[in-house]
């Protein structure tokens, strides 16, 4: 038999944009329904630094201090590094505080305390291990979604679906919308996480290692692990590692060679290692009746300069008074919903086009690289102009305020 339920926005996906979105409609008195594939947070997740932008949003929110008190590094830098010269800096210090830091928080301390606050509202309903099997239409405008898996089947009507799924976004498909996926970052990013000793203080920059063999990122996360990415080009892992897993643990130790020891004692199989595809998309609409996609299904990034947490948050941010004057005046069509992807474009476009730069600045080789860049880098940190990129890197678009809470009418 199949569960019906009634409520007014149906998010599909559990992720910080979603969850974020799922808080804010409630607190505009919308009955919220999440649906999310994942039970108790089980897949890997590799995205977890905060910037600035998120951190000031979350804070706004009262989900940033309980997130934290359940773990978390802050980093004072990114550095690019090649040998035993930086050849970029980016300095979060300079920033005004309270937020003069990256933060690396686990992924599921910063779910479970949104989710720990949707919780509190008596118009919430989360639906784990469920994923979206249909949609469902009424007079040709999507009125919800049909939830599958082992706890059940579900038939969620809604006044409004958002698609929150992420990059390969199921919604964005059933939706019959087009990813636009754009090859723009024609790499592979080989994730591995090491656990380092106690004693050991935690990392406070977050750094990438220009090898010969390609970048590493390495930053510290909670409580006392390192975590490693590797970039490769695109598809070119399973030749690396059809050579054996020897081979590729002493390819990371010659890129890395001060983690030799972790590296050499915890990869002990294949499972290990995690591939990250990287590209870029921007889905061919945002927006159907009854639909919005936000986060991930709208727009994809490469995980370069980690922007990803920050731009998902402010996707919930930007969308939620537009979400919420929708259902109160009773017209949620892609005419009127297609206002978010007006609103939110540009900020996404800037954000491709800095990633594009930064991945330049990261994979270029030669001497202007390598001897030119370092010292114009360090005569700009002395101008007005270093400070303007970093706050742009740091916040995005900082206009985006979480707006007053209103009330969302029913119709």
């Amino acid at each position: 038999m199949t569960r019906e339920i009634d409520t007014d926005v149906c998010v599909v996906g559990g992720g910080p944009a979603g969850l974020v979105l799922a808080l804010l409609m409630l607190r505009s008195g919308a009955r919220v329904t999440v649906m999310e594939c994942a039970r108790a947070h089980q897949r890997v997740f590799r995205g977890e630094i905060l910037q600035p932008g998120a951190m000031a949003l979350l804070d706004a929110l009262d989900v940033l201090v309980g997130a934290r008190a359940r773990g978390a590094h802050e980093h004072d830098r990114f550095l690019v590094i090649e040998g035993e010269r930086v050849l970029l800096e980016a300095d979060y210090r300079l920033l005004a505080a309270p937020y003069d830091h990256l933060l690396s928080v686990p992924r599921p301390h910063l779910l479970d305390e949104l989710l720990a606050h949707c919780r509190r509202s008596p118009g919430f309903r989360y639906l784990p291990g469920r994923r979206a099997g249909a949609l469902l239409w009424r007079e040709e405008r999507i009125a919800g979604v049909i939830a599958e898996g082992p706890p059940g089947r579900c038939a969620v009507r809604a006044r409004a679906v958002v698609g929150a799924d992420g990059r390969f976004s199921r919604i964005r498909r059933l939706a019959g919308i087009g990813a636009g996926r754009a090859d723009a970052f024609a790499q592979d990013v080989l994730w591995c996480t090491l656990i380092a000793p106690r004693e050991e203080p935690p990392l406070r920059d977050v750094r990438v290692f220009r090898t010969g063999g390609g970048p590493v990122l390495v930053y510290g996360s909670w409580p006392n692990r390192v975590q490693l990415g590797w970039t490769l080009p695109h598809r070119r892992y399973g030749h690396i590692a059809a050579l054996g897993l020897d081979h590729v643990k002493e390819r990371l130790v010659r890129a890395v060679p001060e983690y030799a020891t972790l590296i050499r004692d915890q990869v002990r199989t294949p499972a290990d290692l995690h591939v990250l595809e990287v590209f870029s998309a921007r889905a061919e609409r945002w927006v159907a009746d009854g639909l919005v996609l936000i986060g991930d299904a709208a727009h994809t990034h490469s995980p370069i300069g980690a922007q990803g947490i920050n731009l998902a948050v402010q996707d919930a941010v930007v969308l939620h008074p537009l979400l919420a004057r929708a259902l109160a005046e009773g017209d949620t069509s892609a005419e009127r919903l297609a206002e978010f992807e007006r609103r939110r474009g540009p900020d996404i476009a800037a954000v491709m086009r800095m990633q594009t730069l930064q991945s330049r600045a990261i994979l270029s080789q030669g001497a202007f690289t390598t001897r030119v860049r370092p010292r114009l880098a360090r005569a700009l940190r002395r101008t007005p102009l270093y400070r303007k990129i970093l706050q742009r890197m740091a916040y995005g678009n900082p206009s985006i305020r979480i707006a007053d809470a209103g009330v969302c009418g029913r119709t």
